[in-house]
């Protein structure tokens, strides 16, 4: 996790450097599409506060009343971020647009929104730079666009979701201006807003998305659970296993239980090791699986279940479940 603080603090220090500046030029210079880029950027800044809150009380041990520990408040704290850029960024900037459409105002010196513009962009790049490394270095391996639906830590894909629409808020937001000023339309401003707005809506649809599946138990792919499958059925005495059931409890944090049938008149001491080597090539293979179950529903080995197994975490580039 402390790869997703780097980004997170990248993010909001690229935010909060850039917000007032945007603001005190949208007031000198009267832009709706810069305006709309503050309410952006301000927005952006309270995520990534939020980001930070939802890992530290993900972190929290378990208790009596969450006996599977706190991961998933990471996965609340995400939505409420994505909810923030549907409402507070998408909304309020579309409704900034259209009223600058509705009672357009003449551009005062659109030169201050240029080299704000410029200098917004260099401070976002910088921001998903930082994010983007920090992703590709989790993935090593995966197909970028496969690596990122894949993920299950919603810091990293909130931030680098933010940070490219805010590099195309950007180029929307500089487009408008400069067109509102050389035609002498200042409605065109307020349609720059009015795009920002629905690529911020777009992309908060898009993050509620992914949220949703996880804080509603999202489980492991359904080729991890065939080939966990075949790993069973290839083990001596196992004659069929039962459904496959999986829960993310968090980005890192998979409980998978397993049901196990034998062959009739299968030694109980036969089972039990049948069992163990099972665990272990599940955890060798996907050390993302933290909580694996097995149990059996077939003589004679029906007194055998496992318990929570610990996952070894030397791998330093597990393969993703």
């Amino acid at each position: 996790m402390a790869e997703s603080k780097i980004a997170i603090y990248g993010a909001i220090g690229a935010n909060v450097a850039i917000a007032v500046t945007k603001f005190v030029v949208a007031g000198v210079t009267g832009s709706s599409a810069m305006l709309s880029e503050g309410i952006h950027s301000a927005v952006d800044t309270f995520n990534g506060i939020l980001l930070l809150i939802g890992l530290r009380l993900s972190h929290r041990p378990a208790t009596p009343e969450h006996p599977f520990g706190h991961g998933k408040e990471l996965y609340f704290w995400s939505l409420i971020v994505a909810v923030l850029i549907f409402g507070l960024g998408g909304g309020v900037s579309f409704y900034e647009g259209v009223q600058h459409i509705r009672n357009p105002e003449p551009m005062r010196d659109p030169m201050w929104n240029y080299i704000v513009l410029a200098a917004a962009f260099v401070f976002e790049g910088t921001s998903f730079a930082i994010a983007l490394k920090q992703f590709i270095g989790q993935t090593i391996g995966q197909p970028f666009w496969m690596a990122l639906h894949r993920s299950k830590d919603p810091t990293t894909y909130t931030v680098l979701a933010e940070d490219a629409a805010a590099l195309v808020g950007l180029l929307v937001a500089a487009t408008g201006i400069y067109a509102s000023h050389r035609l002498n339309m200042p409605a065109l401003d307020g349609a720059a807003s009015v795009v920002i707005g629905v690529l911020l809506v777009a992309v908060a649809v898009l993050l509620i998305r992914e949220s949703r599946g996880l804080l509603i138990g999202e489980g492991i792919r359904p080729e991890t659970a065939r080939e966990i499958r075949s790993l069973a059925l290839a083990l001596p005495g196992v004659n069929g296993v039962g459904e496959i059931l999986s829960m993310y409890i968090g980005p890192d944090d998979a409980l998978v239980t397993i049901d196990l049938d034998f062959d009739g008149g299968t030694a109980t001491d036969q089972a039990a090791a049948t069992i163990s080597t099972l665990q272990r090539e599940v955890r060798a293979r996907y050390p993302m699986i933290k909580r694996l179950f097995i149990e059996t529903g077939g003589p004679p080995a029906a007194d055998l279940a496992t318990g929570a197994v610990p996952v070894d975490q030397g791998d330093p580039t597990p393969k993703r479940p």
